[in-house]
């Protein structure tokens, strides 16, 4: 006698069916495309010269190998990285635009901004964690020098005896930096007015031609001009010192502020309903470049912390994130410049 099929489990096993085609059409699609084809942009939504920059041109070259493919930067500086985030966001799901994302994009803005052109968490497909990095108080050297400023708290009383007479550098409304240093003027009761810049590079460029006095840069950026003796470096914003840097105290340890803490974090994403095999195709290759000696020595060299992980942890990451600087904002008193 023939085994009977209930129709509730004929309709289930139809759907697992229709389901399994459905994922068989769409990967042979994609083998059949041969994604990529064509170079893929890699947009940075800041100027040339800081760590987001930094760190996607260290990758690019690696997925350009992995893929066949050329990977290009584009920087898309402006609105404390909204312009490049939201480029992104509006750009075709089909695999060839991708955003080097940032705490700030993606963490701060959204808390920041009352009119953010695109959603953090609806508009893109997260790919992978890069990198973390903490970032570092540092201030121009001759101007440290001449005020007699050698340490956090040198700062601190200098600052507010004369309020007002330093001012605050930072990569853009919204970013990590930024966020560092009004959390900082919170903390300790200083007044120092904020210059915003569309990046990491060019603030860094001018807090060492002297027309800025101090930054809470990323520590990728700013190490070379503080081995170069050209800016004096203080402390770390991060909740434990850098290996990169050991030497330097936390904010906390600096100054007594318990539970300090600014890090920074970049990371790929792609527009949303960007197709799932070539997200994890990315994450793989993307991981795999960061475990190489040489590109994970490189960013460990220059304080940043290589991770690498799935698109599902990266999301989780963002969620949290979201969460815990929609707190700082609100502690801080920040607002857009």
């Amino acid at each position: 006698m023939p085994h009977l099929i209930r129709p509730e489990r004929r309709l289930l096993l139809a759907r697992l069916g229709a389901t399994a085609a459905a994922f068989a059409l769409s990967s042979a699609a994609l083998a059949q495309s041969g994604w990529p084809t064509k170079p893929v942009r890699m947009v940075v939504p800041f100027a040339p010269g800081g760590t987001t920059d930094i760190l996607a041109r260290a990758i690019a070259p690696e997925l350009s190998r992995a893929f066949g493919q050329s990977f290009v930067v584009e920087n898309r500086a402006g609105a404390g990285g909204n312009v490049g985030a939201e480029l992104v966001a509006r750009s075709a799901p089909d695999g060839y635009t991708l955003l080097m994302g940032t705490v700030g994009t993606h963490g701060i803005n959204k808390s920041l901004y009352p009119r953010l052109p695109y959603d953090p968490q609806k508009d893109f497909a997260p790919v992978t964690l890069v990198a973390g990095v903490p970032n570092v108080m540092v201030m121009n050297a001759d101007r440290a020098k001449a005020l007699g400023i050698n340490t956090v708290t040198d700062f601190i009383r200098y600052a507010r005896s004369n309020p007002g007479k330093l001012s605050m550098a930072s990569s853009g409304n919204g970013t990590s930096i930024h966020l560092a240093g009004e959390l900082f003027k919170s903390r300790t009761g200083v007044f120092m007015p904020h210059i915003p810049y569309r990046g990491s590079g060019p603030a860094l460029h001018d807090l060492v031609a002297g027309n800025t006095d101090v930054m809470f840069d990323n520590l990728p950026s700013a190490m070379p001009q503080i081995k170069a003796g050209k800016l004096k470096a203080f402390a770390v914003t991060s909740a434990q010192r850098s290996a990169a840097m050991s030497e330097l105290p936390t904010i906390e340890e600096a100054a007594g502020l318990k539970g300090f803490e600014a890090s920074s974090w970049f990371g790929l994403l792609a527009p949303a309903g960007t197709p799932a095999e070539i997200v994890s195709r990315i994450q793989q290759e993307t991981a795999k470049a960061l475990r190489t000696a040489t590109i994970s020595e490189r960013l460990q060299s220059q304080g940043a912390i290589p991770s690498g992980n799935t698109p599902a942890e990266f999301s989780r990451l963002i969620d949290a994130e979201l969460v815990k600087w929609a707190a700082v904002v609100k502690a801080s008193g920040a607002k857009v410049d």
